[in-house]
């Protein structure tokens, strides 16, 4: 791994469709966006739920995330290694999986799915401990994954606090 974290390669439409890894860690091209990148990877989660979660029900739906996660840990990996650098923040695939993990938890209307994605942003991008220890500790496709859901479990933990007071 090049420890200078410098890019081997520029991330572009032609390395994305060189490996499907790639295509999918940079979330089908939202992790291309010139600035906030895991903000827009965030956001692919929505349409994600959205058409998934009507169709199966939550324990298939965690069985999907499980499944989601452990191909995440693969594919981080290889674009990580292929980049060059091991978390490179077009790498969105985490934020979606932790992130469609929160949706699935998050009670229905609007204006909670908002307040998930700015809890999850938040923890994702400020990373409190113990997120920051295993974001510069765990290394590869699992360290990738696994800052994003603990980040995802900080933001569980604030809406079920933030509904047990309104409600």
């Amino acid at each position: 791994m090049n420890t200078s974290n410098e890019l081997l390669v520029k991330p572009s439409w032609k390395f994305l469709f060189s490996h499907p890894a790639h295509l999918l860690s940079f979330g089908f091209g939202s992790g291309l966006a010139r600035k906030a990148p895991g903000t827009f990877g965030t956001l692919v989660a929505f349409p994600m739920y959205w058409f998934l979660a009507p169709r199966i029900s939550d324990w298939v739906f965690i069985l999907v995330l499980i499944w989601a996660f452990s191909i995440g840990v693969w594919v981080c990996d290889k674009t990580g290694k292929a980049l060059g650098v091991a978390d490179y923040g077009g790498i969105v695939w985490d934020e979606i999986v932790a992130f469609m993990l929160v949706l699935l938890f998050t009670p229905p209307g609007w204006h909670w799915a908002l307040l998930s994605f700015v809890l999850f942003r938040f923890f994702d991008i400020f990373k409190p401990p113990p997120i920051r220890y295993f974001d510069t500790h765990w290394h590869g496709g699992l360290g990738v994954m696994f800052d994003d859901l603990l980040a995802a479990g900080y933001a569980l933990m604030c809406l079920a606090l933030v509904k047990s007071v309104l409600y």
